[in-house]
């Protein structure tokens, strides 16, 4: 599925705080990774985040 810059930024953010905030994450973590927004981009790059996104017709 195709996201809009607003949906991705949405769902990276979301994911950001998730981790930011002790939730595990989803990929092997490289050591050299310790910001919570970079690993959260790592995730959506992975297709590993479950998260959806409903649109309205």
């Amino acid at each position: 599925m195709e996201y809009t810059r607003f949906e991705k930024s949405r769902i990276i953010g979301a994911r950001a705080l998730q981790l930011a905030y002790g939730a595990p994450p989803l990929i092997k973590v490289p050591k050299e990774v310790y910001d919570p927004l970079v690993l959260a981009e790592m995730e959506f790059e992975a297709d590993a985040i479950p998260i959806m996104v409903i649109r309205s017709a």
